[in-house]
């Protein structure tokens, strides 16, 4: 049966090293050493605990997107408009600007100084708050 590290895990469930290694550290995810010293997720409690995430009885902090092409940044501008907002991301040297609805301004709690992740798509951006 394979056996994964955490952060091999970590990227199967779409999330960071860190967030695995607190999932480990709680007991959410089992795990065991091997004569290294590594920890390691057997393979079928990694399957079963990913299952148990994709039914939303985990933690809602796994975010699954087509969209690859990502610009992680700060937000440095929202203008709000009755119905669209647009929202301005620095990411390192890139500025992307985005049109979107307010609701979806407010859902995602945008505003100036929030990290947030611009994905694009085609012509698309799509808007994720980190």
């Amino acid at each position: 049966m394979p056996s994964y590290t955490i952060g091999q895990a970590a990227r199967l469930l779409g999330v960071s090293a860190d967030t695995a290694r607190r999932w480990a550290d709680a007991g959410r995810i089992a795990t065991h050493r091997d004569e290294g010293g590594r920890r390691l997720v057997d393979g079928v409690d990694l399957a079963a605990f990913s299952v148990e995430l994709a039914q939303g009885e985990g933690e809602n902090d796994v975010s699954y997107t087509s969209a690859r092409n990502a610009f992680p940044g700060i937000v440095t501008a929202v203008k709000l408009g009755d119905v669209a907002a647009q929202v301005e991301i620095q990411a390192g040297p890139h500025r992307l600007v985005s049109l979107l609805t307010r609701e979806a301004v407010e859902e995602l709690g945008l505003e100036v100084g929030v990290q947030a992740t611009a994905r694009v798509k085609s012509t698309n951006v799509h808007i994720d708050r980190s």
